[in-house]
């Protein structure tokens, strides 16, 4: 199994293979490590766990990418090898989340806690592009990063992705008409489908309780909302069976979002204070009228 890791610490090869071994539970003679930059034709193949570092500038300092063989039992998920090697050097070890998401990575500090970051990496940060990787912002305290910004990271939720299966089986019943396809990228068909998923990830996310960020930002789901308006208009657009598949598949997510809320026909007025676009209530429609309880932001 391979692992790719990240230290907010320089270390030394020796004090890498200390720690691997002593959290793998294998002999140090067993454990190869070495620069990934020198020379590698004297490097021990054959051991049990093989490791390439790189040494790095910034808020990261060590790369780890980290091989070990399936001999080496019980064989270690990535977040349970960051947190044993976060526990052994004292330093924080970042790791991709199980969802990769590009730049948002999981931190495991020596302390136990485990968070989200967001990384730069060098370049990106238009204040300094020789600082090398950056972590700019956490969602906890983390004591060898201290001059990240603690604070929500939005993206984890809007690039998150959850299973829609009446959104999918609608598309697949829409496609079998044979009278347009959800691929045609601006057809209504795949504005349907397109907007149907969306609808229905804010309902499966609601029903996961906001998971995987345990919030939810009052933007996006302003914007979900007025998805749920395009659908209403999609309706009437499309004709014969296509109409009436969008109307039964809206209808099973509709019937689920009323679950999951609870009527507060004013209740969104409160986020024009947050400069959103929402209805006059007069012209809201009844999803405007039922909100989360607990607001989720």
């Amino acid at each position: 199994m391979t692992y790719n890791l990240l230290v907010t610490e320089p270390l030394s090869n020796r004090v890498v293979a200390e720690a691997l071994a002593q959290c793998l539970r294998v002999p140090v003679s067993d454990v190869d490590v070495a620069d990934e930059n020198t020379d590698q034709d004297t490097r021990n193949w054959d051991a049990l766990v093989i490791c390439g570092t790189v040494d790095l500038r910034g808020d990261v300092r060590t790369s780890l990418d980290i091989y070990i063989r399936d001999s080496v039992q019980p064989q270690p998920s990535e977040p349970e090898l960051a947190a044993a090697l976060a526990r052994v050097l004292g330093h924080s070890v970042l790791y991709p989340p199980e969802k990769f998401l590009p730049g948002v990575p999981c931190v495991a500090t020596a302390d136990g806690t485990v968070t989200r970051a967001r990384l730069l990496d060098p370049g990106e940060d238009p204040d300094d592009e020789a600082a090398g990787f950056k972590v700019n912002a956490v969602e906890a305290p983390v004591a060898d990063l201290p001059n990240a910004r603690v604070t929500r990271l939005p993206e984890i939720v809007y690039e998150q992705r959850k299973q829609t299966p009446i959104s999918d089986r609608f598309a697949t019943s829409l496609d079998a008409l044979g009278t347009g396809r959800t691929d045609d990228i601006g057809s209504p068909y795949w504005t349907a489908a397109d907007r149907l998923g969306a609808w229905e990830q804010l309902v499966q996310t609601m029903a996961d309780s906001w998971a995987p960020a345990g919030w939810y930002p009052a933007d996006l789901y302003v914007q979900n909302l007025t998805t749920r308006d395009e659908l209403e208009a999609l309706q009437q657009q499309l004709t014969g069976q296509a109409a009436e598949l969008l109307e039964a598949a809206v209808d099973l997510v509709d019937r689920e979002f009323i679950k999951l809320t609870v009527p507060d026909p004013v209740w969104y007025l409160d986020l024009r204070a947050q400069g959103l676009d929402v209805p006059d209530p007069h012209d809201a429609a009844w999803w405007w009228t039922r909100r989360p309880d607990p607001l989720p932001w």
